[in-house]
């Protein structure tokens, strides 16, 4: 059961690791920009070069909590109350959920902003729907907003806010808008009031490479970047060839060490199935002959993974 426990919390570790590099690679500058340009209207057709430099300061990634009250933090500076996101180090309350990357953007305007968040998924989740929780992450980036970005009843104020879902694993490439809208059930006052407060954007990315054209030109990148099949090599070709995305040092040690992790539970997945293999043949009465003949190990190889499960058996 030890040897049980080490796998799984291996497992476990792994997938973490994983999880934090792809949102640090999804966090870099120029790959937000070129999700910025296909999702918020106003950045549409312009180049992502271009919009780098309406990103505000660097992204926050892990590090805001979504949970109501937890969010926002006070601080005194020169004797004025201070209220901003609450950064603190991720060891503390440990266990909170947190955005996966939150940020500001300055529009082109100069004065108005808006707040994005882009969550990234390795597949649709099965214990909830995922708009569901998509919804709730949007009404969070505006509630919080009170006393931070907007002060009393200062609701002409509000932040318009972007919730970015990255989905991976799926059937088909797909996006979808999700907004507010106004029915006009009797009559059609014209209230006043901002009906693009709230957006939702969710991205489905197959397992499948789309091929490069302007339909699926984000689809693509995202593919590349969190794809567990290609190597390194082939990543940085398609990034800087077809995106002409500078690659510096920590983007290229960022996506090796990604591709280490991906290979790495990959192994780990082969390695847990045949042993799984094994053991049930080995219950069935098969002779370590056969196991190793048909698992394609040798009978040493066989005969120790027996060795090592014999005491969980027993």
């Amino acid at each position: 059961m030890d040897t049980e426990i080490k796998n799984a919390v291996s497992m476990a570790d792994q997938d973490a690791q994983y999880d934090d590099k792809a949102k640090r690679l999804l966090g870099n500058k120029i790959i937000l920009a070129h999700i910025l340009v296909k999702t918020v209207d106003e950045f549409r057709g312009m180049n992502p070069k271009d919009v780098v430099s309406y990103i505000e300061g660097e992204p926050f990634i892990s590090v805001v909590p979504v949970e109501p009250g937890l969010t926002n933090i006070e601080k005194e500076e020169n004797g004025q109350r201070i209220v901003g996101m609450n950064t603190e180090n991720a060891e503390i309350n440990e266990g909170l959920v947190r955005f996966d990357i939150i940020f500001y953007v300055r529009m082109k305007d100069g004065i108005s902003q808006v707040i994005v968040n882009v969550e990234a998924q390795k597949d649709e989740p099965s214990g909830y729907h995922i708009l569901n929780r998509a919804v709730f992450y949007v009404s969070r980036l505006v509630s919080s907003q009170k006393e931070r970005d907007f002060v009393k009843t200062n609701y002409n104020d509000i932040r318009r806010v972007f919730s970015i879902w990255v989905c991976m694993g799926m059937d088909e490439s797909s996006m979808a808008y999700v907004h507010l809208a106004k029915d006009d059930l009797l009559g059609a006052y014209p209230w006043k009031g901002g009906l693009d407060l709230l957006n939702i954007v969710l991205i489905g990315i197959s397992n499948e490479l789309p091929e490069h054209d302007e339909k699926y030109e984000l689809h693509r990148l995202l593919s590349t970047l969190l794809s567990a099949e290609l190597t390194v090599d082939e990543k940085l070709g398609i990034i800087k060839t077809e995106y002409s995305i500078p690659v510096d040092e920590k983007l290229r040690k960022d996506m090796s060490a990604m591709c280490n992790l991906s290979q790495g539970i990959r192994e780990n997945a082969t390695d847990n199935a045949i042993t799984g293999v094994i053991m049930n043949m080995h219950r069935d009465g098969y002779s370590s002959e056969q196991i190793a003949r048909i698992v394609e190990k040798t009978i040493e190889e066989v005969e120790a993974v027996i060795r090592k499960r014999e005491p969980v058996l027993a």
